[in-house]
């Protein structure tokens, strides 16, 4: 399953920062019509993604009947990507 979304950079300041893009309402939907065939525990669903030239291998974190996307610093950085930026992401779940 192939999902195209635009959304923000959010900060999540824990002991260390993390940054992550949360995806929208109607794609989350989508993806957790095949969630079930592709998670492998608490709910995390593996991905591959991309954001311009950066193409990289993560998992969607569920939060609140949606869906995270985390972004690494390897990610973030070749993009100049900081939290507040408004980015589009390509992911197709790995089922």
């Amino acid at each position: 399953m192939h999902v195209e979304f635009t959304g923000r950079v959010i900060e999540w300041r824990g002991p260390s920062p993390f940054y992550f893009a949360a995806v929208p309402a109607e794609q989350a939907a989508d993806i957790r019509e095949v969630a079930a065939l592709a998670t492998y525990g608490w709910g995390a669903v593996p991905v591959d993604a991309r954001i311009g030239e950066t193409a990289f291998t993560t998992s969607l974190f569920p939060k609140d009947g949606g869906y995270l996307l985390p972004l690494k610093n390897a990610v973030r950085k070749p993009q100049g990507l900081s939290a507040g930026d408004e980015v589009t992401v390509a992911v197709t779940v790995q089922l």
